[in-house]
Formats: C-alpha cells, structure tokens, sequence
C-alpha cells in the first residue's frame, strides 16, 4: 500500500510518520517548497522533542517529502481551513485545491481520506464533487470518507496512536477500507459515524463543547469576583457532586480549534446562540484580565507590564489565537509583522513579552531578565512549567513594582504574596 499526505503542517506531518513509521511507503506533498526543502533537509521543525525524533525516524525510512503530489493507493488531506472573518465561516480554499490536485492522480480502487476540520457536508458537497470531474465515481470507483484528528499540541505522538478516532464513509466500502487504514495504528476504538455528515458535526460539537465549558468556568469567575469568593475553591467544591465537572477559567481561549471551530456549525438559523455568547464572553476575557491589573496599580499611564507567556496554553509553542498575546497587544505596542501593530495609547517598549515555548520568530520576544527588568506589574498568560518554578524573591529583586496578575493559575499565590507582591487572579 502506499499513501499521499497532503499538507505538511503539525497534523499532516505526524499523521505521515505515523503510516511511514509503520512500514508504510508515505508520500509528504505541501504546496510550500520552503516546507518541503526543510523536510529533505531532516528538519521538521516543531517543538515537540519525542515528535521531531519519531518525524526523523521517518524522513530516514518511508517518509519522502514531495514537489508534487504522487499516484497511491490512499490519499490523506490534512490541510488548514482557516475562519474567514468576513464571511463568519470556514475558508475552505486549501481544501478545494487539495480536491483538485488529488483529483489529477486519483485512480480507481484509491481511497481518499479528509482530515481536515470542515463544515458538516463539505467531504459529501464540497470535496465528492471535485474528485468525480472525471471519469471516476465516488463510492463505485473511490472510497471518500472523514475522519478527524483530536490531537493535543504538546502530546501528539502519544493522542495520535492513542485516541479514539470517528470515521464516516459514504459507503460501507468507504468505510470498511477507512477503518482498515487505520486500525492497526491507534490502540483507541474506530467509532463509524452514519455519514461524513456526522462525523464532520462531532469534530466540531466536541470543541464547541469545551469552548462553552470554558465560557461558564469565566463566567463563574466573573461573577465569584462580585461576591469576593475564591472562584477555584468554589469550582473544587461544586465539582464534588457526581454530576458535575466544572473546568477551571482562565484569560480566554486560543489556538486553531477552540475559538475558531464553533464558528464553522453556524447555518444562519440562529441555532447558535449559545455557541456565540460562549464565544463572546471567552473572547472578552483579556480586557477583564487587564482591568484586574488597573484595579491593582490605579493607572497603566507611564507604567512598564512584562507578559510572561504569549502560546495560547500552556507547555506549548503554538500561539494563534493566544490570549496572552491578545493581553499584550491590548496594553500596548507588540509588534508583529503580519499585522500592524496595536496602539493602546502607551509609549513604544512599555510592553516586554517573554515565553521560554513560543517558536514565532516574528515576535519580538525578549528573555527573562530583560522583560521583568524595571517593570512596573507581571502578567501570566500561560500555564508554563518554567513559570511555576519561577523563584519570587529573585523576581522581586528585578522589577520596579510588586504587582503580578495570574489569571492561569501558573505561580504559589501564598510563596508569591509572603515575598511582597499583590497578587491578582481569577
């Protein structure tokens, strides 16, 4: 057998060493020659160390990186589908290149798998009618089906073989060859969902989910602050009831799912609702962290704030979407070449930001010393480990004010408030 992983970024690349790993000859294409060239080069570049070793393994035995996409037995799309703003939905335009291209190596008996996060109905109305321009029909002469990748950035390799996976074919054919491909490298069980349809909905209901989980922990946040309570002390005691899991709150939601996915099941009935004011009330949530530090040093004027932690969670590098980020940019001036640099009314440099995870190098990130250095307050914007074994009295030492903001829940509050500083937290 052999594979054709289109799109090599973080899903497509590990889901590609996993087939090639497994003795599988594995064709990697990305429409990137910049991509491609570092991947004949033995350089994956990602941040995982247990990913970029098992990535290696499989550049130096079945993984060959490609200009172009290759003939084979099975084709994997695992390319982005960003949110289009303007349109509130799914920028599916990746994916219907990806159509168009395996449509022009596509041969009768090969299966074409789409893992990419959709829009329920995009593999049956979207995708099927590309693939069958030609001669070929799909479910007679091509298996088509979807199935999702839940992978966590951080632990990948392991959710990669370990989790469950749902596969929905548009056949039985499709689905029996889907399940197939995939069996013998998950120890998770295949779940069949009736149609691509379904299991397109339960990607996205599974993050809509936590996003909204997210937004009722917030939400409790917000509310606790009024009464004076401990928010995650309430949380602890509410979650010993059988039936109930609350999740902890936090300065909002990044990455590429959990803020973007609920966007992508809205059909224009207003049967999201829900789903928005989850959004809304996560997305407000780095202009509350900000009013916690007002409320703590009266007035931002002339004062110096170093964020420690712009990925959009913790022990990760990725930072779309990060809170954090959004934080920093909201107090001042970050810059970052792809967007235009945000003025909060601050002078140029009032805001440092430092993360010992983050990989973007277009930002300007500075270590440690330099960006609590003379600093009027800290904030955490991310959950890192380094973060928690920061030692206060040393931090102390450095900054111009005693003034930390920990809406992640990352340091001692107690070991940071007997060294002197206000500790602000949700």
């Amino acid at each position: 057998m052999s594979i054709c992983v289109h799109g090599l970024g973080y899903i497509g690349l590990a889901t590609a060493s996993l087939f090639a790993n497994a003795g599988t000859d594995v064709t990697g294409f990305d429409v990137d020659e910049c991509v491609i060239d570092r991947l004949n080069e033995g350089d994956p570049n990602v941040s995982e160390p247990e990913l970029e070793s098992y990535i290696q393994d499989a550049l130096e035995s079945n993984l060959t990186p490609s200009h172009r996409p290759q003939p084979a037995d099975v084709h994997i799309i695992c390319v982005p589908t960003p949110y289009d703003e303007l349109n509130d939905g799914a920028d599916l335009t990746y994916v219907k290149d990806a159509g168009r291209t395996v449509a022009n190596v596509l041969r009768s008996g090969d299966t074409v798998v789409l893992e990419s996060t959709v829009p329920p109905g995009t593999t049956t109305g979207i995708l099927a009618p590309i693939l069958s321009q030609g001669d070929l029909e799909i479910g007679e002469d091509v298996h088509l089906g979807y199935t999702p990748e839940t992978v966590m950035p951080g632990n990948t390799l392991t959710e990669l073989r370990t989790n469950d996976r749902i596969v929905g074919g548009v056949d039985e054919a499709s689905v029996s060859a889907i399940k197939s491909l995939y069996e013998p490298l998950t120890s998770g069980e295949i779940h069949v969902a009736a149609d691509p349809t379904t299991a397109e909905f339960v990607k996205l209901a599974q993050n809509a989910e936590r996003n909204v989980s997210i937004a009722y922990a917030n939400t409790l946040a917000l509310l606790a602050e009024n009464y004076g309570i401990d928010v995650r002390s309430a949380i602890s005691l509410a979650n010993n009831h059988p039936r109930v899991d609350i999740l902890s709150p936090g300065p909002g939601v990044g990455g590429h799912c959990l803020p973007v996915d609920p966007h992508f099941l809205s059909d224009g009935s207003g049967a999201t609702e829900l789903l928005d004011i989850a959004s809304q009330v996560n997305s407000r949530m780095p202009e509350h962290v900000i009013r916690l530090l007002e409320d703590a040093i009266d007035s931002l004027e002339d004062k110096t704030v170093a964020v420690l932690g712009i990925t959009y969670k913790g022990n990760v590098s990725d930072t779309r979407n990060s809170p954090g980020l959004e934080i920093a940019k909201l107090l001042g001036t970050v810059t970052v070449d792809t967007r235009p640099a945000m003025d909060g009314g601050w002078d140029e440099g009032s805001v440092t930001i430092h993360d010992p995870r983050a990989t973007d190098s277009r930002l300007q990130l500075v270590p440690l010393d330099v960006a609590v250095d003379g600093a009027d307050a800290v904030i955490f914007g991310a959950a890192h480990d380094e973060f928690a074994a920061l030692d206060p009295e040393d931090i102390r030492s450095k900054m111009a004010g005693r003034t930390v903001v920990d809406p992640v829940d990352v340091i001692d509050t107690a070991q940071w408030t007997e060294q002197g500083f206000d500790v602000r937290t949700l």
